[in-house]
């Protein structure tokens, strides 16, 4: 099953629209994990089981694991998500962009290295660039497009043509780029009229959407103005506000729960 259809399904089945994150932290995992080799691995395997039945998708962060010279847990990780939670796709969140020969490497990281279902990408060097994922009909490929930072503006609002540059992404993913209706776009929660502006451009495309919680978005705001029109449409991620939801021995329940509350807020507002 292609990751489309796979995201479909898990917004149709599970009914919920939340992307749970997986950056792990050392120094914010709880204390029992001190002195464990196979921390990493071992806490967000942990989340992973705990917060599986309210999640449309997890999304590990490459960098968290790469600086931790834990890109074997990341492997790891991946395999256990795809073994005991097979319905839930995994998006590897490593924003590649990079010339055509070096791209098909980054494909064949993401894809085949690691087993994620989808990547996420940065298009400002083009098709090119783009299109060794985009070649991978089967795997999601995730663009960014207006991002959730505090100076996502200072390239991505210049104006071209008279339009922003994000609008002009936007347009190019869902008119250009999507033969094979495998794409869907980064926005932040943190900017909810432009969230608006993406969806009225790219119809039911779905959006990844970042910036819930921690980064000050507002989930309510998220679903009024970018959800689909079978009010699907929509990963809205939350990383740190699940995965440290508790420091202490409750830390998988404190996770689970956290999900739940998240998934519920959201359906409230659909």
């Amino acid at each position: 099953m292609g990751f489309m259809q796979a995201l479909r399904d898990r917004w149709q089945q599970a009914n919920t629209l939340v992307c749970v994150g997986l950056d792990p932290e050392p120094a914010k995992f709880p204390p029992r994990f001190a002195g464990d080799a196979d921390a990493v691995f071992a806490f967000c395997r942990d989340i992973a089981d705990a917060t599986a039945d309210s999640a449309c998708a997890f999304k590990p962060q490459i960098a968290h694991f790469a600086a931790l010279r834990a890109e074997g847990a990341l492997e790891r990780l991946i395999a256990h998500i795809k073994s005991a939670h097979p319905r839930v796709p995994v998006i590897l969140d490593s924003k590649r962009g990079d010339i055509g020969s070096t791209a098909q490497h980054y494909a064949t990281e993401a894809f085949d290295r690691y087993g994620a279902d989808a990547v996420t990408v940065n298009p400002y060097l083009g098709r090119d660039a783009l299109q060794p994922f985009l070649d991978r009909a089967d795997k999601g490929v995730i663009i960014l497009c207006r991002t959730s930072n505090p100076g996502a503006g200072e390239l991505q609002d210049l104006l071209v043509a008279g339009r922003p540059l994000y609008q002009h992404v936007a347009e190019k993913a869902a008119i250009e780029w999507n033969a094979h209706g495998n794409i869907a776009l980064v926005v932040g929660a943190t900017w909810p009229e432009q969230l608006a502006e993406v969806r009225a451009l790219v119809k039911d495309m779905p959006l990844l959407v970042p910036g819930v919680g921690a980064q000050g978005g507002d989930a309510g705001d998220v679903v009024s103005n970018a959800k689909a029109a079978d009010g699907t449409g929509l990963m809205i991620s939350s990383s740190r506000a699940v995965l440290y939801a508790s420091n202490g021995a409750d830390y998988a329940e404190a996770a689970a729960r956290a999900a739940r509350d998240l998934r519920d807020a959201i359906n409230r507002h659909r």
